[in-house]
């Protein structure tokens, strides 16, 4: 018994409340042998009510289920919540591929109790990466946001003062044009621990996918990252035309007329190398090479999410299927398309 007269063994209790405040709970009913339903919304809990024989309120707001208490027609106990803060974990989950996510964001995801998902990275795996999670879209489409930047700060915060091991699953690296440190800052003052899982990110991993180094010895020395999701200013591509490296642009496909027409007009040429690598490291992955100058007609095959390289390495793979013998059978690289 837990201090009520009621004869628990086999009753199914409903457990209304955060997963994470209402743990300690569940366990204690579980072992004295109940069956257990869990809703962490009222119009959850009203939709299991006739199923229960015992309905368990346990929340940091339990406010939020007084309705479903005044709609009980089973006995009503009310459970002190977990006090332990939570946690808030941000995770780089890598460029597409989900054996390219690092082991140690596979085990932060497995201990997961609430998971905040973008769009990016391999948010459709969760329900195996993260069994006992609740899954949380954050995802951001370009002019459409479910939650604003804030919203996914104060909900992620909200969830660990609940106690709850909260996960911020990002594409690529949560520090590569992913505002990870916005996040780590917000945790910060509100006096959440925090901690930062890096991930491969895609500026690097996609051209590779594609054969295509960002850096290649006698070709070029430095590479640069731009995130071109408004458009380049005019001091800004004459700087990168002076550079001399590779250009890969993220975020990039919604402005690229912009940014290639202002770089043939700052003066690089026409003929300047450049690929475009869609959905790359997955197995829908599609690359087209072109020069500068047709770039912007080429990407119009293209949709994101896609990476775009400019500069001379982005030939390399061209030059070597050049470099094959027309009968060979086994060609070092696949030709793009």
């Amino acid at each position: 018994m837990i201090g009520i007269d009621l004869e628990l063994s086999q009753c199914m209790v409903l457990i209304a409340g955060s997963r994470s405040a209402s743990k300690t709970t569940a366990d204690r009913f579980s072992a004295e042998g109940c069956s257990l339903l869990f809703a962490e919304d009222a119009q959850q809990a009203l939709g299991q009510l006739e199923q229960a024989g015992l309905l368990v309120i346990c929340d940091h707001r339990p406010e939020r289920f007084d309705q479903v208490a005044a709609a009980a027609k089973v006995p009503v106990l009310r459970a002190a919540p977990s006090a332990g803060t939570g946690s808030i974990t941000l995770l780089g989950g890598g460029p597409g591929a989900l054996d390219l996510m690092t082991l140690r964001g596979v085990r932060a995801l497995a201990e997961a109790e609430v998971v905040f998902a973008d769009r990016l990275g391999p948010s459709e795996h969760l329900a195996v990466l993260a069994p006992q999670a609740t899954i949380i879209d954050a995802g951001k489409l370009p002019g459409h946001h479910k939650l604003t930047q804030r919203q996914i700060e104060a909900r992620m915060i909200e969830a660990a003062q609940a106690g709850a091991k909260v996960v911020r699953l990002k594409g690529g690296d949560p520090f590569v044009f992913g505002r990870g440190f916005e996040e780590v800052a917000a945790a910060t003052a509100a006096k959440i621990p925090v901690s930062v899982i890096p991930g491969l990110s895609s500026c690097i991993t996609v051209p590779a996918a594609a054969g295509i180094p960002v850096t290649a010895r006698g070709v070029n020395t430095m590479f640069t990252v731009v995130s071109a999701h408004d458009p380049l200013g005019e001091q800004q591509l004459e700087q990168l035309a002076k550079l001399g490296g590779t250009i890969v642009i993220l975020m990039g496909m919604g402005t690229i007329e912009q940014t290639v027409s202002g770089l043939l007009r700052v003066g690089m040429a026409k003929d300047m190398p450049c690929a475009i690598v869609q959905s790359g490291t997955t197995d829908i992955q599609r690359t087209s090479h072109a020069p500068l100058s047709s770039l912007a007609e080429v990407a119009r095959a293209h949709s994101n999410p896609a990476v775009i390289v400019i500069g001379e390495v982005a030939q390399l793979p061209q030059s070597l299927l050049d470099a094959v013998p027309a009968a060979s059978t086994e060609p070092a690289l696949e030709r793009a398309s």
